[in-house]
This record gives structure tokens, C-alpha cells and sequence, in this order.
């Protein structure tokens, strides 16, 4: 199917004009244009949620994770993606040495100017934040399969309205985020950090030698019904350009009731290791809230497809495309 361009959102800013040190009613506007970006398709970012969840949860070593890491490599290879898997091994908080992958897309490789977008594609192993079987996987629909969704939609979309030569554009799927040790534990092993493996490892052993980009956004947590996104404590520290940058477009879209101009705390994920030991500025778009942290449906069984808001998805990702269109 066919994108259809967005024509640009005006805003329209009104000067008070004086002369002759007399006041004036005068008032001059001025349009202010964002450029042309792809349709972002809320339907097809709920069917690629639908996708991952049916595969069940993305648990490193089960069926559906290697179901997930193939739908994903196919898929973007059919989008015109080039498209590479970064193998690595990472030590859990339990002693299991799990074999992990980080899928990586990118197009207009050529280009100089490149633009790193971020999302985890894994789910966690427990939910040990349930009342009722706290040791088994959950469906992830939102912590996990949101963000790789939006992230799946921008590529299919990006492939119908090629970006300009001098941008270029690279995805990466990270693996093994969401594992630590679980909320019960009675006692927790501090001399590491025991969940955001995939970011760890391709921080320290970039899948190109040198690579580096302009600024780069995760996506988590961005599916769910009633989602707000605040200025993360990380981002306001490493990229606070970025982030203003972004939660300005959404505010120019009409999305400013979503992107909230709020302070939120720090949260340990992905980003922080890109920004750290990658170098490359890097925002966290999460659901997380200054006054009630994560929604109830975290690291549960409620994380499931029925929770899931095409809109949220939406409001994500046209922020994101009318972002990078603007490079």
C-alpha cells in the first residue's frame, strides 16, 4: 500500500508590530512548515504487535524468539534493508550464559549523516510483579513488541518515500533488555547490571568500526492506553537537544498531550549505555510517570495485547518520521 505524504503543519505566529513608539493592533503572521514525511499506518503498527505476540514470548532460547529474530530479518530484507545479526553470549543474574542476538537494519548506507533509532525485541522471563504466577514469561505486547512495531512501521514506510541521500537511518533490535533479577529477590548481586545485554554489548562492539551517529531515539513501553511520555532524566542529561527537538514536533502535530513537558527521573535502559559508552546522544520515549512510575500491566500477565492502543503507536511514530523527514 501507498503512503500518502503529510503536506507539512502550519503554525501560525503572531508578531505585535509598533511604530512610532505608538501601540498597534497590527498583527503579522508568519507560516512555518514542517517537511513533507511518510503516512505512519496505526493498523499495520497493531498488526506488527499482533505478529510478535501470536509468536508468543520472545524468552531468549525459546521457540518464539527465534521465530521473532526471523519474522524480523525477513521482513525488513522485503522492505529493501540492509540488514545484519549480531550474535553475542551474555552471563544472567542466575548464571545461565544465554545466546543473544542484535538485529540491525539500515538504509541509505552511503550516508554520512545517520540517525540510530532503538527499540528491545525480547521479553522477560517472569512476572515478578503479578500476584499469580510470577514465574512464568509474559506476552510483552507493550514492553517489547510496541517499540519494535513503530520501529517496523517507520522501515516499511521509509521504503515507500525514500529519505533524502544525506540521511541515513539504522535500526537496532537490541536483545537480552528485559531480564534482572526479580522484584522478590531477597538479595541482589550489584557487580553488574543484569538486564540491558544487547545495548552493553554493541555499545562496546559497534556493528561498524567507527560507527556513530547524529543523535539516536529508543522506543519503550509505547502501546499502551492512556500513554504519556515525560522528558526521561537521562535524555534531559546526555541529549537534551534531541528531546526538545522531538517533544517540540509532537507538540507542532498536535501530539503534545502525549508528549507531556514534565520532568521525569533517570530510568537504566538502553539509552544509557549508547549515551555512556557508545557516545552517541540518545533519548528514551517511555511510559513512565513522575508521579506513578509504570503503569500496573508492567512485568505482569496485563501486558497483553489488550492493552495495546493503535493510537499510542501512532502519536509514536509520526513523531519520530516527521522528525528524521526534517534532517
Amino acid at each position: 500500500m501507498k503512503n500518502k505524504l503529510h503536506w507539512g503543519v502550519f503554525v501560525l505566529l503572531f508578531i505585535l508590530a509598533s511604530c512610532s513608539g505608538e501601540k498597534s493592533t497590527e498583527t503579522k503572521t508568519e507560516a512555518v512548515a514542517l517537511k513533507p514525511y511518510p503516512n505512519f499506518q496505526a493498523d499495520s503498527a497493531y498488526a506488527f504487535v499482533k505478529q510478535q505476540v501470536d509468536f508468543g514470548p520472545r524468552v531468549p532460547g525459546t521457540p518464539g524468539h527465534a521465530a521473532t529474530k526471523a519474522w524480523m530479518v525477513e521482513t525488513l530484507k522485503k522492505y529493501g534493508w540492509t540488514v545484519q545479526v549480531q550474535d553475542f553470549q551474555a552471563q544472567t543474574y542466575d548464571k545461565l550464559t544465554w545466546n543473544l542476538s542484535n538485529v540491525i537494519a539500515s538504509i541509505n548506507p552511503q550516508a554520512s549523516k545517520r540517525i540510530l533509532l532503538a527499540a528491545h525485541w525480547d521479553t522477560r522471563r517472569i512476572a515478578d510483579k503479578d500476584k499469580t504466577r510470577t514465574s512464568e514469561p509474559i506476552n510483552g505486547a507493550n514492553d517489547g513488541a510496541s517499540g519494535v512495531a513503530v520501529l517496523m512501521e517507520i522501515a516499511r514506510s521509509i521504503s515507500s518515500q525514500p529519505l533524502s541521500a544525506e540521511v541515513g537511518i539504522d535500526l537496532i533490535f537490541f536483545d537480552g533488555e528485559d531480564d534482572g533479577e526479580p522484584e522478590y529477590a531477597a538479595s541482589r548481586d550489584n557487580t553488574k547490571i543484569w538486564w540491558c545485554h544487547g545495548s552493553q554489548y554493541w555499545s562496546k562492539n559497534k556493528h561498524l568500526p567507527n560507527y556513530s551517529a547524529y543523535y539516536g531515539i529508543l522506543v519503550d513501553l509505547v502501546g499502551g492506553k492512556n500513554a504519556r511520555f515525560y522528558r526521561e532524566g537521562y535524555s534531559r542529561r546526555f541529549a537534551s537537544g534531541i528531546l526538545s527537538k522531538v517533544w517540540g514536533n509532537a507538540a507542532l502535530l498536535g501530539h503534545g498531550s502525549y508528549f507531556i513537558q514534565q520532568d521525569a527521573p533517570e530510568i537504566l535502559d538502553d539509552h544509557v549505555f549508547v549515551n555512556e559508552w557508545a557516545g552517541i546522544p540518545m533519548i528514551d520515549i517511555i511510559d513512565f510517570s513522575p508521579d506513578l512510575g509504570f503503569g500496573a500491566y508492567h512485568h505482569t500477565h496485563q501486558d497483553a495485547l489488550a492493552g495495546i492502543d493503535s493510537r499510542s503507536l501512532k502519536v509514536v511514530g509520526e513523531t519520530i518520521l516527521a522528525t528524521i523527514y526534517q534532517e
